[in-house]
């Protein structure tokens, strides 16, 4: 009996290692699970008022696929005090679902309310998504990294404004969570005297 084990050992071990193989190609390849980098376009962020007076913006969110299976985005959702989350607006040319090809970047835009400026949390809150590949369906959730907030001295040098914060006596750089970061640009671009004439 030993002995048949003995003879069968490296068919087994054969089969073996080219299930793992087989497996490891399917993973990298994004097929089992799709491989997503996901980030946030801080360059367009501005307030919108609209005829009703309600304060929101545009949230851009670029998606890499880094592998080569496609993937689409079916949803996008987050729960959040001071912030909802709107659905695709089609009329706006928002797209409902979007299909990211294996090694492309593809940017999801969606409309962002803020319905309180104050209660927008410090600590860094998820996003989730839902996605689809031709092996079925699944979902994911994303908590993105700090933004900064710069001091007048960066803002000169970069041209563009993304808050300020008084550390003792002089103005430094201070990392803040995504969603709190993108409620005060637009709260703040909304207070600009010159922005709604």
């Amino acid at each position: 009996m030993w002995r048949t084990w003995r003879s069968r050992l490296p068919g087994l071990l054969s089969v073996f290692a080219l299930l793992v193989f087989i497996t490891v190609l399917l993973w990298s390849s994004g097929v089992i699970t799709p491989q997503i980098r996901w980030d946030i376009d801080t360059f367009f962020v501005h307030a919108e008022v609209d005829e009703n007076g309600v304060l929101s913006g545009r949230l851009h969110i670029e998606i890499e696929n880094e592998a080569s299976a496609p993937f689409t985005i079916t949803g996008v959702s987050a729960e959040m005090p001071g912030l909802r989350l709107l659905p695709a607006d089609e009329a706006k040319g928002e797209r409902t679902e979007l299909t990211v090809e294996g090694g492309r970047i593809e940017v999801l835009e969606r409309r962002v309310l803020i319905t309180d400026c104050a209660a927008v949390p410090y600590e860094p809150r998820p996003v989730r998504f839902t996605y689809r590949t031709w092996t079925g369906s699944g979902s994911a959730e994303v908590t993105w990294g700090s933004w900064q907030l710069s001091g007048p001295e960066e803002q000169e040098e970069s041209g563009e404004f993304e808050g300020t914060v008084l550390i003792g006596d002089r103005q430094q750089s201070s990392p803040v969570a995504w969603q709190r970061g993108f409620a005060g640009m637009v709260c703040n671009d909304a207070m600009d005297p010159d922005k709604f004439r």
